[in-house]
């Protein structure tokens, strides 16, 4: 059975500002970094991460400052996410994933304000993390249509949730979970609904062992006849009525997992032009980046110049084809 999180750490004085909001993630991606090859190793959750991340205030950085979080645009959480996923991609992932729910949720009109409001408190508050679990092994991502298989059932009490969830990020640490599902009604009807993680018939099944981005934890999870409240739904309608896409979730969605990508990629830059001026074969007497080699028919370029340079060589003859 599933054991939800909800901690609380200190926080630092409020307001934020950028400047401060980037200083204080700096500082923790340099004890991420130091643990991410561990974690990923290991596929383990870097559960310290996310206590760290609520003592500094930063897990509640896409929750509007009316509401006591740091009320960050899209471009400071993008600039925060880089920087993270230079340090541990997993925890920048899970992370990304959290941020995106409360920036949406900040600004939808479908969901109820009292959720809102609670999500929120208890994000500024405590270890309290929340991602939508949307994929299904049959359907895949509901982004390409198609009824989901797991299913909602009314009852006189609340809804009872049967079904299984793949890709999951953050399994291990999630507190809420934003389940698409849908109804058992006579007219289906399709949405969202928010269940809390831990209750009886949850189960996380322990899949996520992939070559990158073990220490995410994308699980699967399952629900066998989860009961939670009737109030819990979140935004349910006719299958028809998504046809239009959500563009705020649609656009943060692909900022924030690219500034992760980014920083990825810039650690990636950084290790080889490392790997380049460090790495000294016996037989050559000197760092691989410092050795020469002819480009084109007269120039003699460093490595590292040739490997990194955007420019275009230019043409060596001008004659036509």
């Amino acid at each position: 059975m599933v054991t939800s999180i909800g901690s609380t750490a200190a926080k630092p004085a409020v307001p934020y500002s950028e400047v401060d909001i980037i200083a204080r993630a700096s500082d923790l991606a340099v004890r991420f970094a130091e643990r991410a090859a561990g974690h990923d190793l290991d596929a383990s959750f870097p559960f310290e991460n996310f206590t760290e991340l609520s003592g500094a205030g930063l897990l509640s950085l896409t929750v509007p400052a009316a509401l006591g979080g740091a009320g960050a645009g899209a471009l400071t959480v993008a600039r925060v996410l880089r920087i993270f996923g230079k340090a541990d991609p997993s925890t920048a992932l899970v992370l990304s994933m959290h941020y995106i729910q409360h920036f949406v949720m900040a600004r939808s009109v479908h969901w109820p304000a009292r959720l809102v409001r609670k999500l929120a408190r208890e994000s500024v508050e405590g270890v309290a993390l929340i991602n939508a679990l949307r994929v299904e092994p049959e359907l895949g991502s509901p982004a390409r249509g198609g009824l989901p298989a797991t299913i909602a059932k009314r009852t006189t009490t609340g809804w009872r949730l049967t079904g299984r969830k793949i890709y999951s990020t953050g399994a291990p640490i999630l507190k809420w979970y934003v389940v698409w599902a849908k109804t058992d009604e006579p007219e289906t009807r399709v949405g969202m609904f928010l269940v809390p993680a831990g209750l009886p018939g949850t189960h996380i099944i322990e899949t996520w062992d992939h070559l990158g981005l073990r220490a995410s934890g994308s699980h699967d999870v399952v629900f066998e006849d989860v009961a939670f409240p009737l109030d819990n739904e979140i935004d349910v309608r006719k299958p028809d009525d998504w046809r239009t896409p959500d563009v705020t979730q649609a656009t943060v969605h692909g900022i924030f997992v690219a500034a992760i990508y980014d920083g990825i990629a810039h650690a990636a830059r950084d290790w080889l032009v490392e790997f380049l001026k460090s790495r000294v074969p016996a037989n050559l007497g000197a760092p691989l980046a410092t050795l020469r080699t002819r480009a084109s028919s007269t120039a003699l370029l460093p490595i590292s110049t040739m490997a990194f340079s955007s420019a275009r060589p230019k043409p060596t003859s001008s004659s036509s084809p």
